[in-house]
């Protein structure tokens, strides 16, 4: 399996899925998380979903690249709070995700757009 496919099965069977029971098949003990609001770990993750899966999440992937053991997820990310246009980084190692990067812009509905190329 390539690292883009186990990226888009985690997103699958745990993001998409609200369940975190099968992370150890994809996340390292040790994942280091770059986004300040989130710990690193496991744990850090399972205690990040516990309040983001509340909000009951649904991801819509746009775009996918790989580059070696890089992989982005471009998405649209609907919540009951609203829309997010989102940038996911991940570094895997040994065909685990062992770090994440990510780029979020909060979409508001009001706005009037100054182009019409839309927000994906």
């Amino acid at each position: 399996m390539t690292n883009k496919e186990i990226v888009k099965k985690f997103y699958d069977e745990v993001f998409n899925a609200w369940d975190v029971s099968k992370l150890d098949q994809f996340m390292r003990p040790d994942y280091r998380q770059h986004n300040p609001t989130v710990e690193n770990g496991r744990e850090g993750f399972i205690r990040f979903t516990e309040r983001f899966f509340a909000l009951h999440p649904k991801m819509e992937i746009v775009k996918m690249a790989e580059d070696g053991d890089i992989v982005m997820v471009f998405f649209k990310c609907t919540l009951d709070i609203g829309v997010n246009k989102v940038c996911d980084i991940y570094r895997l190692q040994d065909g685990l995700l062992a770090e994440h990067w990510d780029v979020v812009q909060h979409l508001d509905p009001e706005a009037e757009a100054a182009n019409p190329n839309g927000n994906f």
